[in-house]
């Protein structure tokens, strides 16, 4: 996942959206030249000071960044001289550069590091911020200083770039209310602090009600069937809560073993049904939020011009339409359904033939699939996790990106970080520094789920000097424990690459403005370097240059390989439609076109997604609430764009796999039609630089054997 932020302008539409905001505050009491927010670093590349930074910082950052930056808005604005693209577009793409690298570090630790105060100062700040960014996006002066550029750019002789960030400055301004006028206006302002502020408290009330569900366990035999990682696992948590016995939770790398491999069905049915009503019936409940985004988020399309959310969103993205993603959808789905009920009567009848009665119910698929899978290719975690060692993992793919892209990786101990977990590289290219690599592996409490990329700072040149980018992968992976270290399930080394390529996009980018670099580029693209990274997972000449069984250090077998290969595509259809079922969960709450059919919550999702149904549907159960990517991260109206991702990512590494999967010559191209040019131009053009040609749906469905 990419938590996507952009320039300025950009951010401005992304904050405006009530989408994830980047930014940050400081110390009560400080002066500019005390806090060390406020000040450039005197760190190695001018890496943010963690070390030096406390939550007594944030606030008082914040509104000195907000003052400095209202400041350069308003020297464009009664700059005398005519309206150009120097003194307007470009001097409004480098204004409030104080509160982005301030924001940067602040929303992004509050999703990695958070803690109650934190929270607090994010709620207290965005209204704040929401008033800021309003107050450029409708300043009627500025707009029309970019209005008068961008009429005239045919006559500026602007070079490519240039040229684009004209182009997307206007869009953007226009896009996010510059023509608004009266009440539609002062509503305008209104619905964004109000999304600010509810997109943020359903986050904070995931975490919250993640965290607060354990099970703790005080006999073993209740543990049956769970491997010997996942029982030092939880028997680790425990030590750390300072109970006995063992104690899981909802991450991933907790609860997914019980569902998995524990025999003790009443157990996976509390954890799943744990993980499936986060957010609901406890003091956290965000049904109420959910219906108030999507409504708010209806409202403001209609405001401005757009019959719905989902409209308003797609315009820019590849697909382009509502109709244009509910088609692609649509026939995912038709395509994917039959396999995947086919895998879930396979699975049925294997369960049955072994002494299940009755139906599967959810919290048995995953365990009678895993055994049926294991039967059948004789393949699991606990095989392949000896070969999976986090260290060795991480070198590995450091190697593919040096095989690719001529990257070296070098671990330094001289530059902060902001959590003990956290590891922090220096990127080369040919010996030319590139950037700044933060990895941070394992859960915690003031860690939001899953895994994700971001920046602390992204690429850009200014005044002629160039900054390179400070990139960011944050994980939930399997922790080491007394006896062992951390070993990776073939899921979590599949996510590595997948945030590993995002990097990349980041690393790589070259470009004047950080509104047009790197993984500044539309939701349904941003997803094409990280899935694609993916595949690598699964390639026998990959696998056999590094996994190695950590404590006897004999190279992985090569029949092991084989069932890696051969079960690639195990439950293909049912992960389609899992997938599908998400992007259309999400678009029938943003491609409505009346607020009138948002009721309960539980019953409009069940509506929503009747048709992907493979399992029997449990009452009380509900996503939605705990869908951060919609509600609280920046995938409303776009969580299509991973499937679309796919048939890019498929289509593309079709090529690799036609010409080698280490070939220069298609990671040269890659490069340089693809991770280097950001948004320079639009992204169908970009993928038809790279492949020659418009990508194909029946790549992905080959992939998958679904052809």
């Amino acid at each position: 996942m990419k938590f996507n932020k952009k320039g300025n302008i950009q951010l401005l539409g992304t904050i405006i959206a009530g989408l994830m905001l980047i930014l940050t505050f400081s110390c009560k009491n400080s002066s500019m030249n005390q806090n060390p927010l406020l000040i450039e670093s005197t760190n190695l590349h001018n890496a943010p000071p963690f070390d030096k930074i406390t939550n007594e910082h944030y606030k008082p950052a914040f509104e000195k960044a907000i003052e400095l930056a209202r400041k350069e808005i308003d020297i464009i604005v009664n700059n005398p001289e005519a309206p150009n693209f120097e003194n307007t577009i470009e001097s409004l793409e480098f204004a409030g550069e104080t509160l982005s690298r301030v924001s940067s570090i602040f929303y992004n630790l509050n999703q990695s590091n958070t803690d109650d105060q934190m929270q607090q100062i994010a709620m207290e700040i965005s209204p704040m911020l929401s008033d800021y960014n309003n107050d450029i996006a409708l300043n009627e002066k500025l707009f029309n200083r970019i209005k008068q550029v961008y009429q005239n750019r045919t006559n500026l002789n602007l070079n490519q770039e240039q040229l684009r960030l004209t182009e997307e400055t206007y869009k953007s301004f226009e896009r996010n209310g510059a023509n608004l006028e009266g009440e539609n206006r002062d509503r305008y302002k209104e619905i964004n602090k109000e999304l600010s502020q509810l997109s943020l408290q359903f986050g904070q009330n995931v975490l919250a009600s993640t965290n607060d569900f354990i099970v703790h366990i005080t006999d073993k035999d209740q543990l049956a069937g769970l491997p010997h990682f996942a029982l030092m696992a939880a028997a680790s948590e425990a030590k750390e809560r300072e109970l006995e016995g063992w104690v899981f939770t909802l991450q991933g790398p907790s609860f997914g073993p019980i569902l998995k491999y524990a025999d003790n069905r009443e157990l996976r049915e509390k954890i799943w049904k744990g993980f499936n009503t986060r957010a609901i019936y406890d003091q956290y409940d965000n049904r109420d939020i959910v219906k108030q985004i999507a409504k708010l988020r209806l409202e403001r399309a209609n405001i401005l011009g757009y019959e719905t959310h989902a409209q308003y969103v797609l315009e820019k993205n590849m697909a382009k339409t509502p109709e244009n993603v509910n088609a692609f959808l649509e026939e995912l789905l038709v395509k994917s359904m039959p396999y995947a009920k086919q895998e879930v009567a396979d699975i049925q009848k294997y369960a049955n033939k072994n002494g299940f009665k009755g139906e599967l119910m959810p919290w048995d698929f995953s365990y009678w699939s895993e055994k049926y899978k294991d039967e059948k290719y004789a393949i699991n975690d606990q095989l392949l996790k000896p070969y999976l060692k986090l260290e060795s993992v991480e070198q590995a793919i450091f190697d593919l990106a040096s095989t690719l892209f001529d990257l070296k990786f070098v671990q330094s101990s001289d530059i902060p970080v902001y959590h003990p977990d956290v590891k922090v590289f220096e990127v080369y290219q040919n010996d030319v520094y590139k950037a700044l690599l933060y990895i941070d592996y394992f859960p915690r409490a003031s860690k939001r789920g899953g895994a994700w990329m971001t920046s602390f700072r992204e690429q850009h040149i200014k005044n002629g000097v160039e900054y390179r980018p400070f990139v960011s992968v944050v994980c939930n992976f399997t922790k080491p424990t007394e006896d062992t270290p951390s070993l990776l399930t073939f899921g979590e080394f599949t996510t590595l690459l997948h945030e590993f390529g995002h990097a990349l996009h980041g690393i790589l980018a070259e470009g004047s403005y950080t509104s047009l670099t790197g993984t500044s580029v539309v939701r349904d693209f941003v997803e094409l370097p990280s899935q694609i990274m993916e595949n690598w997972a699964t390639e026998r000449e990959f696998l056999e240059k590094f996994a190695t069984h950590y404590q006897t250090g004999e190279k992985i077998p090569a029949e092991l390989i084989t069932k890696i290969i051969d079960a690639r595509n195990f439950l293909s259809g049912y992960s389609s439609v899992r997938q599908l079922t998400f992007g259309i969960n999400d678009m029938a709450w943003h491609n409505l076109k009346s607020a009138d059919h948002i009721d309960d919550v539980i019953a409009f999702e069940k509506r929503a997604i009747e048709r992907t149904r493979l399992l029997k549907d449990i009452d009380s159960t509900c996503f939605s609430t705990s869908f951060s990517h919609i509600f609280a991260g920046g995938y409303s109206a776009g969580y299509y764009s991973y499937k679309w991702a796919e048939v890019l990512e498929a289509d593309a590494f079709s090529l690799f796999k036609e010409k080698g999967i280490f070939n220069r010559e298609v990671a040269d191209s890659f490069r340089e039609n693809i991770l280097s040019k950001g948004n320079l131009e639009d992204a169908d053009v970009i993928y038809r630089k790279f492949r020659g040609r418009d990508p194909k749906i029946e790549s992905l469905l080959e992939k998958f054997g679904m052809k």
